[in-house]
């Protein structure tokens, strides 16, 4: 039986939902256990394109889904997304999905404060999605927030819910000088979702459990990259959760010793949506180039994504956090036109060159790539689906990741589509 961790390893955007899409026909359980609605995976699927930000891309290959404990989330949200792969004739039923039940509760007032949080910061503003999730992690650290355990019993949910936001309008009043919100309407909309969301709720944990003792192979999917993760990543440019593979184990409910195998899921360039260092940033024409081909847009709020050269320094620090055993290569093929291709080996800052990535943002903003240049193979890859088949200078370039890193590549993406996958080494 193999477990299996899927972790970007960048900044997000590394095409983690096609790769847990392509695993999951091996998987029998699919489970989210980190982020929000913050996030998105978009997978094709005989040609057409589906977004998922909550529920696990697993959900297309009609594997049973797990919403762990881990992940923070929008009912509304959620609900959406249910009605939009219904609508996509994908089965999101209660046997196909389940909610931990102590998965904390995005609210309404979350969001009121996400939002005028980052119009009081001005130009020193984060970069957040306005979606509530850092709020709501708030809530979680400070032992008010609401679960979805607590909709089982509606007249303990309206109790919590009234005392919070007594806190919360004062808030938004006091602070931010907006206006309060109305708890009667908030709990309004709530009563009226209930009894949609209540088929849904059950101890992930639990099922979890139940399926690996029946020797169920289970696929957990992370949210994000590694350099996004609030402990390890570019604080305070980062998401309000744990990114990381250990938190698989954590935000689901299982022990880590059921963690078998973790796969890195490594854009062959950089990417980087929102605001805070990024070494390896372009600003030229072969920036824009990347950004076009790439077609490099966030799936969640559609911002344009800044493109930069593949950063082994990012890449190695996210192999020694996650304890990766395999690589995923995605977008090989947006490289296919280039005359030459730039790998980032070290960082210069004061005359001295560094491998390690620093936990010093200022520094980091500081700090230069050293490149090592590569020949472009100037090849289409997209139509291959053997290792062999590819262009030497692209297995060359390969070669040297794998060298860098000290980690086997698996699978190399060279198209959106499912069919535009190399598989190196079966996982399962």
């Amino acid at each position: 039986m193999t477990n299996t961790v899927v972790v970007g390893t960048q900044w997000g955007d590394e095409g983690k939902g096609k790769i847990v899409d392509l695993l999951s026909e091996y998987a029998d359980y699919v489970v989210r256990f980190q982020g929000g609605n913050n996030a998105g995976h978009t997978m094709v699927v005989n040609g057409k394109e589906i977004i998922s930000h909550l529920i696990p891309s697993g959900i297309l290959q009609q594997k049973k889904c797990f919403i762990g404990n881990g992940v923070v989330v929008d009912p509304f949200v959620l609900l959406d997304e249910i009605d939009y792969l219904a609508d996509n004739n994908i089965d999101v039923s209660p046997n196909m999905l389940e909610i931990s039940n102590r998965a904390h509760i995005i609210m309404p007032y979350h969001q009121e404060i996400d939002k005028a949080r980052e119009i009081k910061k001005g130009k020193d503003k984060i970069g957040t999605t306005g979606r509530g999730i850092g709020p709501c992690y708030e809530d979680k650290a400070t032992r008010v927030g609401i679960r979805f355990c607590d909709l089982l019993d509606f007249d303990l949910f309206k109790e919590k819910v009234e005392t919070v936001m007594a806190e919360k309008n004062f808030y938004l009043k006091e602070y931010f000088k907006t206006d309060p919100m109305d708890p009667a309407l908030v709990l309004d909309q709530f009563e009226n979702i209930r009894a949609r969301l209540l088929p849904y709720i059950s101890d992930v944990s639990v099922s979890l459990d139940q399926g690996i003792r029946q020797g169920m192979q289970i696929l957990f999917e992370g949210a994000q990259g590694t350099h996004l993760d609030i402990e390890h990543g570019t604080y305070p440019f980062v998401t309000s959760s744990t990114t990381v593979s250990a938190n698989a184990a954590s935000g689901s409910g299982v022990g880590p010793g059921q963690l078998n195998e973790i796969i890195g899921i490594v854009k062959a360039y950089t990417t980087r949506v929102g605001a805070g260092p990024f070494p390896t940033e372009l600003f030229d024409e072969t920036g824009e180039k990347i950004q076009k081909t790439g077609a490099e847009f966030g799936a969640t709020t559609g911002r344009k994504r800044r493109c930069g050269w593949l950063d082994m320094v990012v890449l190695k620090n996210a192999v020694r956090l996650n304890s990766l055993t395999g690589l995923a290569i995605t977008k090989l093929d947006v490289l296919d036109d280039l005359d030459e291709i730039q790998i980032c080996t070290g960082y210069e800052y004061c005359g001295k060159i560094t491998t390690d990535f620093p936990a010093q943002i200022d520094l980091l903003a500081k700090c230069s790539p050293v490149y090592e240049t590569h020949p472009g193979w100037k090849t289409p890859t997209s139509d291959m689906t053997d290792f062999d088949d590819l262009p030497e200078k692209a297995k060359a370039y390969l070669a040297r990741i794998e060298e860098l890193s000290e980690v086997k590549i698996k699978i190399v993406s060279v198209g959106p589509g499912r069919e535009a996958t190399i598989v190196k080494e079966n996982i399962f």
